[in-house]
């Protein structure tokens, strides 16, 4: 489908809706009015959508387009859509589900990658561009597509009291005789112009797959020693990130007071730095369950649930740049945040809908993805060029254009491999077309702490290593002979530079992928013992 009007447009207030026809597909600009509501659209490479209202809180924009005679597609296809932050182990290619909701944009290809024969394929692209004032998704069904504009303020309508928003700005594209991955990333590339690329590659080790928040001041240094040996003599030198377990409470605040293991997070910066890694730590912004933090002004935190900060308010972005110079100060290079998408929108973040209705920010006047994106510059701003921030649990379409590393599905596992080969391998089969072109996409870390066996684990690792994203391990020292150890060093010397090519080739049948092309060479990976998958467990309730 070429990018031109939609037949129809709703805009939707609190406890109404209003139905407009779009009488003419071919034209560039549309504008209708509705009580104090003005909605426009514009179109040059993209269609620009504009809302704006003086009193009228408003909450979202429906455009319908239905497809012509000539737009419908007459061979079979399968359908993809991104997610609103991190893949959950679900991202997969579907047949039709009309009720299905897409977050950001969805792919439509007819036959598979899993023949290399691209002759006759023909993938589309529907979506956003990132960094829009809105959340959006997509509903595909024999009839048209569907686009959804969430524009509202937490669970209640927007105030814009008379400013006017663009809302998003969609983007079409078609993809003749390339594969659906190569066309998915070439949407990305016209989705996001302008990625923020670190200067360097970004690879290295983070404590969490082993330790899980049991660390200390001298194993935090025996973990450095560990990736500072495996990556003698490299040019490339690797990071070390001290995740959750090092502050007072775990998983919370106060981030300037430290645990019994920890005496001074700047001097543990500086022995790092010495060992030859550059140190990263994590950090949770907006919780302070305990009440320990103690702030100016009560309307800092939620109302609707007091042990969360309200990131709307202009003394909580200052609270959050306050610490993230307080971790460059230290001498971090690197700074992991966590649990930012639940921690504002609370759970769940379903396709359909970011967060349940009936609750507001402190500022009504702001959408949802501006007060998020506002947070998200904020940390980068306040980071600096020379440290790194990683988005772990942060909004995807929000991040790419800010951030430099963005961890795109739920954790990976020390223990059991199940949950590796389920979040771990479907979301860098199927968000790998977003590194690079997003940001460096982080498909989460190979835990080795004993449980799983190492010929899982080295596939997971050769994975990570070729696959031009980055490439983080977590390990228990001691815990390799001298032949696995050796088998790593080679895989951090791979990624070290990150240089080659891969993608999956039997993903639009396979939620975790077993064929892949790796610099223009077919290989296969194992991903399973004899036992074969092992989730279901009969001793549950």
């Amino acid at each position: 489908m070429k990018l031109r009007m939609p037949d129809m447009i709703r805009i939707y207030g609190e406890d109404w809706s209003k139905d407009i026809t779009c009488q003419n597909r071919e034209e560039k600009s549309f504008c209708f009015d509705h009580k104090d509501v003005n909605v426009k659209l514009e179109i040059k490479d993209e269609i620009k959508v504009y809302v704006k209202a003086e009193t009228t809180p408003l909450t979202y924009l429906r455009l319908r387009f239905n497809f012509t005679e000539t737009e419908k597609r007459k061979e079979n296809i399968k359908i993809m859509g991104d997610a609103f932050e991190r893949g959950y182990g679900e991202l997969e290619w579907f047949g039709i589900k009309p009720e299905r909701m897409f977050p950001w944009y969805i792919l439509v290809s007819n036959g598979t990658d899993s023949d290399l024969n691209y002759k006759g394929r023909f993938t589309e692209g529907f979506g956003i561009k990132t960094l829009p004032n809105s959340f959006a998704a997509w509903q595909y069904d024999a009839a048209g597509i569907t686009l959804w504009i969430d524009i509202r303020n937490g669970g209640k309508g927007v105030h814009l009291n008379g400013r006017e928003l663009l809302a998003c700005e969609v983007v079409f594209g078609e993809f003749y005789d390339m594969s659906a991955f190569f066309a998915g990333k070439e949407f990305c590339k016209m989705m996001c112009a302008s990625p923020v690329l670190p200067k360097h590659k970004v690879y290295g080790s983070n404590n969490w797959y082993y330790a899980y928040g049991k660390s200390s001041h001298e194993e935090i240094l025996s973990d450095t020693k560990l990736v500072a040996e495996a990556c003698s003599g490299l040019e490339n030198i690797p990071y070390m990130v001290i995740d959750d377990g090092w502050q007072k409470n775990k998983t919370d605040a106060p981030w300037d007071k430290l645990n019994e293991r920890f005496h001074d997070m700047k001097e543990l910066a500086s022995e790092m730095s010495k060992m030859g890694v550059r140190p990263g730590i994590w950090v949770r912004y907006l919780v302070d369950s305990k009440f320990e933090v103690k702030e100016k002004d009560s309307q800092w935190r939620y109302k609707h649930d007091s042990r969360y900060f309200d990131p709307s308010h202009p003394e909580v972005i200052e609270y959050v740049k306050r610490i993230t110079k307080m971790f460059v100060d230290w001498g971090y290079k690197l700074i992991k945040h966590d649990f930012t998408a639940g921690d504002i929108f609370g759970p769940p973040m379903s396709n359909e809908r970011v967060t349940k209705n009936n609750w507001c920010f402190y500022d009504k006047t702001k959408t949802s993805a501006e007060i998020t994106y506002n947070l998200y510059k904020a940390i980068k701003d306040a980071a600096g060029d020379d440290c790194i921030i990683i988005g772990c649990n942060s909004i995807s379409h929000l991040c790419a254009g800010i951030y430099e590393l963005n961890r795109t599905g739920m954790d990976t596992s020390g223990e059991r491999f199940e949950y590796t080969r389920q979040m771990g391998v479907n979301t860098l089969a199927f968000r790998l077309m977003q590194n690079g072109t997003f940001y460096m996409a982080d498909a989460d870390c190979v835990g080795i702490m004993g449980p799983i066996p190492w010929k899982l684990n080295r596939e997971w690792l050769k994975a990570l290593a070729y696959s031009g994203s980055p490439l983080f391990i977590s390990c228990k020292p001691g815990i390799l002979n001298d032949e696995e150890f050796n088998e790593l060093k080679e895989a951090y010397k791979v990624n070290s530079i990150q240089e080659n090519e891969l993608f999956p080739l039997d993903w639009m049948e396979n939620l975790c992928p077993e064929r892949w092309m790796l610099d223009g060479k077919e290989i296969r990976f194992n991903w399973y013992d004899n036992n074969g998958p092992e989730y279901f467990n009969p001793f549950e309730n």
